[in-house]
């Protein structure tokens, strides 16, 4: 169970709810309900839907600005919306686990096309001068700027260099650079914070054990959804290519039940709710910098339906 709820409580594990009204509920330590719902007065949390379209208009914004130095350069939009799903840990669309599993012929087929990357490919083609050239027009080269930001709790320093047509486009999206990253990294390190309670929480830890016997009904024997996904990435790779079929029809077979379930026992709901609790009794100054982050990213994404449409 602790190994599954490691992935649980990774930032944006579940459904996005770490990034939900923190801050602004009472500093109590006694748990509520499984429905205890964040405030919402803050800026709401984008839909998957949203942050993809967000990552497409970054790329198309960086394709222009390198083309005007005389680059070409390529976007990325070979996954449908529907394959573009984000599978996290409680995944409950039935009807997607039957066509696509857990996404594991999705994620090869990504993979190969990362060893393909026409970006790469076009670089190593240019000259030692032309290569350097397309370097510092991506990524910048004496103008770049150095970002840092330190981690929720009084975690680490992290620091990322940020220029040429890779901060365009992110200026042009979120305004100045370095508030929206000290804004992301205080939304996706908040986690740590909390996850030893919510790994301990008795109303998730019972909804997963009602997962666990729903499953097992269904011929099926895992503790946590996790456990069920590294059975058959294990299963997919001891088959091999030879038996790729066989792998992928187990693996629809298993994701199906997984999603099944997960429905049945309210899993989901149960889970953002508790992850909800939690990140409402943070410290105020986390709410105020967490509303920050849903108002760039909200910004973000005004400005990328203006910029490129959403996939088919």
């Amino acid at each position: 169970m602790k190994r599954a709820f490691a992935s649980l409580c990774a930032a944006l594990a579940v459904t996005g709810a770490v990034v939900t009204g923190c801050g602004h509920g009472p500093d109590s330590g006694t748990p509520g309900p499984a429905g205890t719902a964040a405030d919402q007065s803050g800026p709401r949390p984008l839909t998957w839907q949203q942050e993809l379209r967000i990552g497409d208009a970054q790329q198309r914004l960086t394709r222009r600005c390198m083309n005007s130095h005389g680059f070409a350069y390529w976007e990325d939009r070979t996954l449908t919306l529907r394959e573009s799903l984000p599978v996290r840990y409680v995944q409950d669309d039935v009807g997607w686990a039957r066509e696509y599993g857990y996404g594991g012929r999705i994620e090869a087929r990504q993979d190969r096309l990362r060893l393909h990357n026409p970006i790469a490919a076009y670089r190593q083609s240019l000259s030692a001068t032309r290569r350097t050239a397309f370097d510092k027009a991506l990524d910048g080269g004496g103008d770049v700027q150095v970002l840092s930001a330190r981690l929720p709790g009084g975690g680490q320093e992290v620091r990322t260099r940020l220029g040429g047509c890779t901060k365009v486009a992110e200026k042009a999206l979120y305004g100045d650079p370095a508030d929206w990253f000290r804004a992301s990294k205080t939304a996706t390190g908040l986690p740590a914070l909390y996850d030893q309670n919510l790994l301990r929480d008795r109303q998730l830890t019972t909804a997963v054990s009602a997962w666990s016997r729903c499953v097992k009904r269904a011929g099926l024997s895992y503790p946590d959804p996790q456990a069920a996904r590294d059975a058959v990435r294990e299963n997919t790779a001891r088959l091999g290519t030879d038996d790729a079929d066989k792998a992928f029809a187990t693996e629809r077979r298993t994701a199906a039940a997984d999603a099944t379930c997960a429905r049945a026992t309210s899993l989901k709901t149960v889970a953002t709710a508790r992850e909800t609790y939690y990140v409402d009794r943070l410290p105020g100054r986390y709410g105020e910098a967490l509303d920050t982050y849903r108002r760039l990213e909200r910004q973000a994404y005004d400005r990328a339906v203006r910029i490129v449409p959403q996939r088919a």
